[in-house]
């Protein structure tokens, strides 16, 4: 079985669209700006190749503000906010608040399981806490007077000139006591916030979804729509979540097998931006649809994503067939932005927002593994990368939440999870007050009936030695760590504006292998970042000799809009950037398969996920430390199941072996 070459650096990236069960074959990490050998282009200065690109709705510059609450509060996002939902404990004392606020920094205890145990709100306590939605604009007091007797006007006032996200907990004071206030959820406007335009008449023909029963129109019940994923396990998570909304609008998925001759009515391509040549992609594949609707046919199309962040309305110009353009941040909000695209309009959603939790269930690739987002967005500024600008600052979910989520899945049958982040060692950062990843993944791996718990991508600058830790302690945590190094040069590295040294690295590395040496480690790396010398590419393979990864994502330097070193001159020649992937691909097929081999004859753990396509009489699984196995078996009976796998042989980048008993 060969490599196919199609990782970049960050979350694992593919170049066609991709499913979870072809993600799951292979280790993941936060996108990036590069591209495979494949995608390799010219190496002029790119000052002027991106002209046309719009300005990033999120601050991109270094040093530029990146608090959330204070881009939201100042744009539609806090203009449009309509309603906050609320937990609360009482106390009749200031002392015993901040003692209190303690606790929950330290996640020694749940914000819910404190309020069951020490509020002085007999209303709220054994609801843990739970206040509810309250109104935003509520200038006389009337819209919330129901709860003025749990949480009087004096603190709702107080809690709202406070400029808080999700997540946050703040301390204010009532004529009742002292509260401490947690954020859990918001809710904004959508539709207000994004720009509707209404089509031209007897320009093109409008939407599917105009005679359906958005429209009150009974004659055609049985819509259906076709979705394609590109890019990283961001899209997958993303894309799932925008189909739990499109089912609960009662659009059916189109079956190939059964529908045969029948067009989805509803068209959504969810876009990565991490390559050169991605907007190229997306108008290739939009062709054979925009054209259905040049010919009249009746259909919606929606390009969702970081192409569609990155392009905004120029996407329209390009393609006025196009009826939605929507970045990430409202993947779960493509249901309300439908109701405009249902009435004859163009919409256009990518102004920054608070991220919201799910109004429905996303719809899950797999009944084994599941993704869960825990943080959003990203505050670096590396040279190289583009997701500041299309997935925007740092936004964490609040711990009950996750929790809450984890718990559903376990309950549901699910016995992997994996936390999603493209910084994920941040995880906390953005909260008031500031909580930590390593305390997460305790609280999490610590869950009832969650047998794997695994968490991608980690930043060698914020990694903490106690995420080491709290994996060695933490039974459900897989002994996998992808951790993307992208130079092994410290010049190449200070360019890049990592925030770290190839020492620092390697002291992360000594603490996983002094913890836990049998752990698997992986990594993003990069060739040909511009000013990269032959010498700089040498320190990048001693590295990679020093640590012997499982496994490597090997990229070629590709040039992105909105990049400081898209700009740069120095730019390595494309038969330069060619040659160094394909020798540091050699090193790390080397090392991929000597790191397996050492489970040769060794009897292992396999969580079966899916058939083997290419042996229908085999089952395919992944151990513990994220290595894909194929052993015989019935996949209708083994699915989900942890089987004990005796391996027979190896190969780079997968076992083979027999089930023990």
């Amino acid at each position: 079985m060969k490599l196919r070459k199609v990782f970049c650096s960050g979350l694992f990236l593919a170049s066609v669209p991709v499913t979870h069960s072809y993600i799951s074959r292979h280790v993941g990490s936060t996108a990036r700006g590069v591209k495979c050998l494949s995608m390799v282009s010219t190496s002029d200065p790119r000052v002027d190749k991106y002209a046309d690109t719009p300005e990033s709705k999120y601050p991109t510059r270094r040093g530029a503000e990146v608090d959330a609450r204070k881009i939201i509060a100042t744009g539609s996002g806090r203009l449009h906010l309509t309603a906050v939902r609320l937990n609360h404990i009482l106390f009749a004392s200031d002392e015993l608040a901040q003692s209190s606020l303690h606790e929950l920094r330290t996640a020694t205890m749940s914000f819910e399981d404190l309020a069951k145990q020490i509020s002085m709100c007999s209303e709220t306590r054994d609801k843990g806490g739970s206040i509810g939605w309250i109104s935003v604009h509520d200038e006389d007091g009337s819209k919330n007077e129901h709860l003025d007797l749990i949480f009087p006007r004096e603190a709702r006032e107080q809690a709202a000139q406070i400029t808080t996200k999700p997540g946050d907990i703040v301390l204010v004071e009532s004529p009742r006591g002292y509260h401490l206030v947690q954020v859990v959820d918001v809710m904004a406007d959508v539709r207000k916030m994004a720009d509707v335009k209404q089509r031209r008449r007897n320009h093109l023909k409008t939407s599917s979804l105009s005679g359906s029963f958005l429209s009150g129109d009974e004659s055609k019940k049985d819509l259906t729509y076709k979705l394609e994923t590109m890019g990283c396990q961001m899209n997958i998570a993303d894309s799932e979540r925008m189909e739990g909304q499109l089912q609960a609008m009662g659009i059916r998925k189109l079956n190939p097998e059964t529908d045969v001759g029948v067009d989805p009515d509803v068209v959504v391509l969810n876009t990565c931006s991490i390559r050169e040549h991605a907007e190229s992609k997306v108008y290739s594949y939009l062709g054979p649809h925009t054209k259905r609707k040049r010919d009249g046919e009746d259909l919606a199309i929606v390009v969702a994503g970081c192409v569609a962040q990155q392009e905004g309305e120029a996407l329209l110009r390009k393609v006025p067939e196009i009826d939605l353009v929507m970045g990430p941040q409202y993947a779960n909000r493509i249901a309300d932005l439908l109701e405009d695209v249902s009435n004859g309009n163009q919409v256009i959603a990518t102004e920054a927002s608070h991220i919201m939790e799910d109004s429905t269930k996303p719809r899950r690739q797999s009944k084994v593994a599941a993704w869960v987002n825990v943080i959003y967005g990203c505050n670096e500024r590396c040279a190289f990368c583009i997701v500041p600008t299309t997935r925007g600052v740092e936004q964490s979910r609040p711990m009950e939440i996750i929790v809450q989520e984890v718990e559903e899945l376990v309950a549901n049958g699910y016995k992997e999870v994996t936390l999603l982040g493209q910084n994920i060692d941040a995880y906390g950062r953005d909260m008031i007050p500031k909580r930590k990843f390593s305390d997460l993944l305790r609280t999490v791996g610590n869950i009832p009936g969650l047998q794997r718990l695994r968490f991608v991508t980690s930043h060698p600058r914020y990694m903490s030695l106690g995420v080491v830790d709290a994996v060695a302690e933490t039974p459900s945590a897989c002994e996998n760590f992808h951790i993307p190094f992208q130079s092994g040069s410290n010049a190449i590295l200070a360019s890049m504006g990592r925030g770290h040294t190839r020492e620092k690295y390697l002291h992360i590395v000594n603490r996983i292998k002094s913890r836990i040496p049998d752990a698997a480690i992986t990594a993003d790396v990069i060739v040909g970042f511009p000013g990269e010398t032959e010498e700089d590419f040498q320190d990048t393979l001693r590295l990679m000799e020093e640590v012997k990864f499982d496994t490597v994502n090997t990229a070629a330097y590709s040039p992105r809009p909105n990049t400081p070193a898209a700009k740069w001159e120095n730019q390595v020649a494309d038969d330069v950037k060619q040659e160094r992937l394909q020798r540091i691909n050699v090193l790390v097929k080397q090392h991929a398969r000597e790191r397996r081999s050492r489970l040769l004859g060794r009897t292992v753990e396999v969580l079966v996920e899916e058939r083997n396509v290419r042996v229908p009489t085999q089952v395919m699984g992944r151990t513990r430390h994220g290595y894909i196995t194929y052993f015989e078996g019935d996949i209708d009976e083994l699915r989900g199941a942890l089987v004990d796998v005796k391996i027979t042989s190896c190969q780079s980048f997968y076992l083979a072996g027999d089930a023990v008993g």
